[in-house]
């Protein structure tokens, strides 16, 4: 009896060891990896300005000044400049628009009948914005909406004369604005931006448009041209009295500038 069962066991099990090539071996179970996808983006980019001014301004019961200044005239009477623009974006298409850019310009200046007037003349904006990113076509648009705070200091002084005028006026405009960004080819991108802002509140009105082009130069690089012209038009005090400023200016011109990418 054990002999049979042993021999009916045999043959039960010959099969699964002989048989072989007739069964498919068993392949490890490989995963594939996972993909990361960064949660947020940033960029940051020192640029130039190659700045020129048009308009007037007016200080207490002075005359209205005539502001008209090229690069060269801003160039040669520059003291310190500095510019540069941040942005973070996260994956879900909020994110945040920084830009901080300043000239302190002066000059001395020799009158017709002697002695020297000193004049000098400090300019900054700081944008913060919130931003919203949207498809678009082929592209993108990013929503914007924040503020822009002016910094303008004015001094005026003559060494011989009782004339000695400092103002110091700073504001902060409401702004909305967008941004449109496509790709031109694989290595240019383009661009157009513009904001409005003030209403009343800070300035009377301030304007501000963009348009230019990307280089990329490599995945953390690109080249940055745009020309830009930023306009505002302020006045606060009361006309003819000796507090009152006015305000009407416009800066403009081409920017250059290294966008570093991460």
């Amino acid at each position: 009896m054990k002999l049979t069962n042993l021999l009916l066991g045999s043959a039960l099990l010959s099969p699964t060891l002989f048989a072989g090539g007739d069964i498919a071996p068993v392949e490890p179970v490989v995963e594939a990896p996972v993909v990361k996808t960064k949660a947020w983006s940033y960029e940051f980019e020192p640029y130039l300005l190659i700045a020129s001014m048009s308009g007037d301004s007016k200080i207490g019961r002075s005359p209205t000044t005539e502001i008209d200044m090229d690069f060269g005239d801003i160039l040669e009477n520059l003291k310190i400049g500095a510019m540069g623009h941040f942005e973070a974006k996260h994956q879900n298409g909020w994110g945040i628009w920084l830009d901080y850019g300043f000239m302190d310009l002066a000059s001395d200046i020799t009158g017709p009948v002697g002695g020297v007037t000193d004049m000098s003349m400090r300019q900054g904006t700081f944008e913060a914005f919130a931003m919203y990113t949207q498809s678009l076509g082929d592209g993108n648009i990013d929503y914007l909406a924040g503020i822009r705070w002016w910094d303008n200091d004015i001094g005026v002084s003559h060494n011989l004369l009782p004339l000695n005028v400092e103002v110091e006026e700073d504001w902060v405009d409401p702004v909305v604005g967008a941004r449109w960004t496509t790709a031109i080819n694989d290595d240019w991108n383009f661009m157009m931006a513009g904001t409005v802002g003030g209403f009343g509140i800070g300035s009377d009105l301030s304007v501000s448009g963009a348009i230019g082009v990307k280089y990329v130069i490599s995945d953390l690089l690109d080249l940055d041209l745009q020309y830009k012209a930023l306009w505002a038009d302020y006045e606060s005090g009361t006309k003819g009295q000796a507090g009152y400023f006015a305000y009407d200016v416009t800066t403009y011109g081409p920017i250059i500038g290294l966008n570093f990418k991460w």
